[in-house]
């Protein structure tokens, strides 16, 4: 499998502008990599260049998994992990602006309990 491309700059800008319109806070964006399997035939773990930022007590990831696909999670422990129910994004833009909304969502129905 060909190497997955690094974010570029504009990216990470991009992310940037969207957790800061979200939290109206600037907010740390770090540069990482996860191991995700991404052809299950083949079996073999592949390093995917991710975008990770920590606000409120939350985890955001958003996982490069091709030239345009990308996956996204957040997290509050290590077994507390949740989606946004869709795989894979072809836009990097709606991947993290659905990411936000659902953790959003999901942290309002939890203050409500």
């Amino acid at each position: 499998m060909d190497s997955i491309p690094n974010f570029t700059p504009a990216d990470i800008e991009t992310v940037r502008q969207l957790v800061h319109q979200r939290y109206r806070e600037t907010i740390q964006i770090q540069l990482a990599d996860s191991e995700l399997m991404l052809d299950l035939k083949r079996g073999q773990p592949v390093d995917c260049p991710t975008l990770f930022w920590h606000v409120h007590g939350a985890n955001f990831a958003v996982i490069r998994s091709g030239l345009n696909r990308f996956r996204c999670q957040f997290f509050y422990t290590p077994h507390d992990q949740y989606g946004t129910g869709r795989e894979e994004y072809d836009s990097l833009e709606q991947c993290v602006t659905t990411l936000l909304q659902v953790q959003a969502d999901h942290e309002r129905d939890h203050s409500l309990s």
